[in-house]
């Protein structure tokens, strides 16, 4: 009984010329609405309509020779947009838009008429999501296991798009929201250690973009602990402070040497003084008979004593 209700069901949607078909485009590609006539006869007349207000965008009247779109209806978003095959009847829509996602409908008037509606969804094209690591919420849970903060985000929003967080092919979480004046994002915490593969997918129902994670490049803020950090930081900082010492300790010492040999110079310096200062010159008598000469050998200093002559 049940294969019967379905075979008279097939008959009837055949004797209506009814019939429905989706088609899912990427925007700015075209797509060609097809009547599946490989010839339009002289007594068809073709009506191609869209949106539920059946707006008439383009028409075709084979015994008049009439070929035309209506690209201007409904508010223009067809403009320089449509061709009509003028032998098969079939509407291509080129350089697609969202806003030309709907249903379209064909009309084919003669002596059976017969329609045929079309589903058409424009998708826009998808960025590709960027994945950062937030260093300020690097944690630590534990002395051994050290984590990481990621978000991966998508730059511009469209609706009927995922953003998802993989690890393998295992989808670990995902958001999807139709609200054009946000972005979407997605946080994500692992252990630098971890050795799975993780990945950001934006996807929709006809293409996908990824961005894989590189742990090593992303989490390398979060390689080391805080506690050894400090350590670092203390060791290079006493390292610093002890060459400071040791560079002013011979600097002082330095001063030091100059200052004793400047004091030395003026010590000897003023001893020639003194010296020079004690020289006494006597006066000399001369013996008409024996005529001597004194000779004094000079020292450091010298002093002069008087001599008589006798006559």
């Amino acid at each position: 009984m049940f294969h019967m209700l379905v075979l008279f069901c097939l008959c009837c949607l055949s004797l209506i010329g009814v019939f429905s078909d989706s088609v899912s485009v990427m925007e700015g590609d075209s797509v060609t609405l097809k009547t599946d006539d490989t010839e339009i006869r002289e007594d068809e007349d073709i009506r191609w309509t869209f949106g539920a207000e059946k707006s008439l965008i383009a028409k075709i009247k084979k015994k008049k020779q009439i070929f035309s779109t209506y690209d201007g209806v409904p508010d223009g978003r067809f403009r320089d947009r449509l061709k009509l095959d003028d032998q098969t009847g079939s509407l291509t829509i080129t350089n697609t838009r969202t806003e030309h996602t709907g249903v379209y409908q064909l009309e084919i008037i003669r002596a059976e008429n017969s329609s045929k509606t079309f589903n058409v969804s424009v998708y826009a094209r998808l960025p590709v999501p960027v994945i950062i690591s937030n260093s300020s919420h690097c944690s630590s849970s534990s002395s051994s296991h050290q984590n990481c903060s990621l978000v991966c985000s998508s730059v511009l929003n469209v609706c009927d798009a995922t953003l998802s967080w993989y690890a393998g092919i295992s989808v670990l979480s995902s958001i999807s929201v139709c609200d054009l004046s946000i972005s979407l994002s997605l946080p994500l915490e692992v252990e630098y250690q971890d050795k799975n593969t993780y990945s950001c997918v934006l996807n929709n129902p006809i293409s996908n973009q990824t961005t894989h994670l590189d742990i090593n490049t992303l989490c390398h803020t979060c390689a080391v602990p805080p506690v050894s950090v400090s350590l670092i930081v203390l060791i290079s900082a006493g390292s610093l402070m002890i060459v400071a010492g040791f560079g002013i300790f011979w600097i002082c010492r330095k001063c030091r040497k100059i200052d004793k040999g400047f004091n030395g110079s003026i010590i000897v310096q003023a001893a020639e003084t003194s010296c020079s200062e004690e020289i006494i010159y006597a006066e000399t008598t001369f013996d008409k008979r024996n005529t001597q000469e004194s000779r004094v050998e000079e020292e450091e200093c010298v002093d002069y004593a008087p001599i008589a002559m006798r006559r």
